[in-house]
């Protein structure tokens, strides 16, 4: 059976965070190594996370943000396959054995990336989230619907790109699937639901807020994929790349 490493990095999410605990515990997946990260909540977040024992590795130390707070997390993984939940989503049942039957099934998948749907707050379904075709040039052109809640990854691919760019404050996760791309490494798109995505008022996501260092960070991506910058005429394959992601993530299975 393939050992699974997730890490669930935590900051002020005592809210949420028992719930997505409990979502990775309840999986029932024998051979998981789970690890949570707290750079310092005041919340009482580190209570609910001691209150778990044994059952979980802790990492208590600060550290220069979410991407940081991953790779810290991740340098105490031993798994075959990395996995990575916020403290304020949820890992849907059934999610690490799908993932790790596909992976053994198909040891030629680096990166698999399944899909999910958006929730409020409360817990409300908004909308299904369904992971698009990847590769770099979808990326960068913003064709690429990624399902953070459902990308399973080798260690050995994580380990490649020697993990999360730490300046990354906006799209750290996007950033980790380009790198490992230009290095090699090959993606399977799935339409199992496999876990919820949490939006918010305060979430980073709901907030609208770090919008520049968003471009700053989309800019530099670009430029990492195409060793240039954005041209007025990167609009039109830019906007077919974004019709191909509708067509194929609209249709059936069978049709695309």
């Amino acid at each position: 059976m393939i050992k699974i490493s997730i890490v669930t990095i935590s900051f002020n999410q005592a809210a949420y965070l028992p719930a997505c605990i409990e979502s990775v515990l309840a999986q029932g997946y024998e051979n998981l190594d789970y690890i949570v990260v707290d750079p310092g909540s005041t919340d009482g977040s580190r209570n609910i996370i001691d209150s778990y024992g044994d059952r979980l590795q802790r990492v208590y130390q600060r550290d220069r943000g979410p991407a940081d707070g991953l790779n810290n997390g991740f340098r105490r993984a031993n798994g075959d396959v990395y996995f990575f939940l916020n403290a304020d989503d949820v890992l849907l049942p059934g999610a690490l054995a799908y993932a790790a039957s596909v992976l053994e099934t198909h040891p030629d998948i680096d990166v698999l990336c399944g899909s999910g749907f958006k929730v409020d707050g409360d817990g409300k379904i908004l909308r299904e989230v369904r992971s698009s075709i990847f590769s770099p040039l979808r990326l960068v052109y913003g064709a690429v619907t990624l399902f953070q809640q459902g990308v399973f990854i080798r260690a050995q691919a994580f380990h490649a790109v020697n993990g999360f760019n730490i300046e990354n404050h906006t799209c750290w996760d996007g950033e980790l699937m380009l790198d490992m791309a230009l290095q090699g490494a090959r993606f399977r798109t799935s339409r199992r639901h496999v876990g919820l995505f949490r939006i918010y008022a305060t979430s980073i996501t709901g907030s609208g807020r770090l919008i520049e260092a968003t471009r700053r960070d989309g800019a530099r991506m670009f430029r990492k994929a195409l060793l240039r910058d954005w041209r007025p005429y990167d609009f039109f394959p830019a906007c077919l790349f974004r019709l191909e992601k509708h067509l194929t993530t609209r249709l059936p299975t069978r049709w695309r």
